[in-house]
């Protein structure tokens, strides 16, 4: 049996291996692991709004409750929303069910530390660990857990935590991190339908921006259903029908933001951290002019850095590892290709519509257009082939692939990189290849791909 845990917590099809028994499994020994030492624990809990977060948020709530934990009921938010409130309410964690940009039957459970961290490996080996054994505690009378939600609840819960303009506090922190008005500025807002359809338009609506939101209108079916920032050809059009200076694209859970400028150009998260690196540089607000960034980023984003007087520190593909490293280090700006981007002095997690704000600050900075601040990265071509394996820990080990590996690199040089790397979720190994010759990097992605299958 594999792991339980993946790249950003439990993930799997709702009702079936993601399923409302081990939601409640998960969520009581997290609640053991975690909320550990303190007298009277308590878990904020939110979810995005696919149909089966309501099912899976009555297991995780029963979890939580009948390990003797208070729950924080803050209904449908952002996954960065969540971290930020498990640290605003002093929370001995937080979870938000999710499954990200996955497909609506998906779904997925998000947990936080105290303060909105993510968790390491060792703790959720150790909820791992509990979920297998079924060794729960089991706290009876007054011990049970209580609930509050936006609707109220008796008891204790109430008189010592008030929800009452939780989603308008994340707002105003999300303004005041941004630190500029944005007066002037038309943004389409691509909202997948998803935990940001509320909190996002509202966010940029009050840092002064002109929105257009998009598929903002979740019915619990359509979340990132041909749209967000996996699909962007929809904010692509809008924001050439009405003019805008940029558009934004958000996952189900808007940790990630992907851009688009005034003619529909697509910036991924390396040209988005290009833009914002440069702009806290200029600042004096990039700690030790460091940016934290996954293997998979662009070699073109190691270009531009490298050409601007920036470092650049490389993890394994995951924000939690990001966070890691700019714990470790003590710096201000990381973040994945993908769209997650992470402010450590603002948030715990990637979080999408601060990214989106921040961007747009930049612009309102500099009166520069998204393409002009944009043209500082220019990509190198990039191939990527995901090669169906039936033991991904073989490959790693193969003699012939990293001979395989070795000569490809040989062949590039300086002008291209060799990058294989084993899903955290499917048997794929992923081979990626990047070349300033496009056709010399889909050959040797492609010579790659058939060694790896070969194993």
């Amino acid at each position: 049996m594999g792991r339980m845990f993946g790249t950003d917590g439990v993930r799997g099809l709702a009702n079936d291996t993601l399923s409302p028994e081990l939601a409640l499994h998960v969520s009581a020994a997290a609640a053991q692991v975690i909320g550990r030492g303190r007298a009277r624990a308590v878990a904020v809990v939110g979810r995005d709004p696919r149909a089966s977060g309501e099912m899976l948020e009555a297991a995780v709530t029963a979890g939580l409750t009948s390990a003797g934990v208070d729950v924080l009921s803050v209904g449908v938010l952002p996954t960065p929303a969540i971290a930020y409130l498990t640290a605003v309410y002093d929370a001995s964690l937080g979870v938000m069910i999710s499954a990200s940009h996955n497909p609506m039957p998906d779904n997925g459970i998000k947990i936080f530390a105290p303060g909105g961290r993510k968790l390491d490996d060792v703790v959720e080996d150790r909820i791992e660990e509990l979920v297998r054994a079924r060794t729960f505690a089991r706290p009876t009378g007054r011990d049970i857990g209580r609930v509050l939600s936006q609707s109220g609840a008796d008891g204790h819960v109430e008189a010592n935590y008030s929800l009452a303009g939780t989603h308008e506090r994340y707002v105003e922190h999300l303004v005041e991190a941004t630190g500029r008005d944005l007066s002037g500025l038309t943004v389409v807002v691509d909202c997948a339908n998803g935990a940001a359809s509320d909190v996002g338009p509202a966010a940029y609506r009050e840092s002064g921006a002109r929105v257009i939101a998009i598929n903002a209108e979740p019915n619990g079916v359509n979340i990132n259903d041909r749209c967000g920032s996996t699909h962007l050809d929809q904010v692509q059009r809008a924001v050439r029908e009405f003019g805008a200076d940029l558009g934004l694209a958000h996952d189900g859970d808007a940790d990630r933001c992907l851009a688009v400028d005034a003619a529909g150009s697509i910036l991924d998260g390396d040209a988005i951290m290009a833009i914002l690196a440069l702009g806290m540089r200029d600042k004096g607000e990039l700690a030790e002019n460091t940016l934290v960034a996954t293997v998979m980023s662009n070699l073109g984003l190691h270009i531009a850095m490298r050409e601007a007087g920036i470092a650049v520190h490389t993890t394994a593909v995951g924000d939690r590892y990001v966070l890691e490293e700019l714990r470790r280090g003590g710096y201000t700006l990381g973040g994945e290709q993908s769209g997650h981007v992470v402010f450590p002095t603002f948030g715990t997690t990637g979080d999408g519509l601060l990214t989106g704000l921040r961007v747009m600050a930049r612009m309102a900075e500099t009166g520069d257009s998204l393409a002009a601040l944009a043209s500082v990265m220019t990509r190198v071509p990039q191939v990527l082939v995901n090669v169906p394996v039936s033991d991904k820990a073989a490959v790693a080990e193969a003699v012939e692939v990293r001979d395989a590996v070795a000569d490809a690199e040989r062949i590039l040089g300086d002008s291209g990189r060799v990058l294989l790397r084993p899903s955290g979720t499917e048997q794929l190994v992923r081979v990626m290849v990047e070349a300033t010759d496009p056709d010399r990097a889909r050959q040797l992605a492609d010579d790659l791909a058939k060694r790896v299958a070969a194993v």
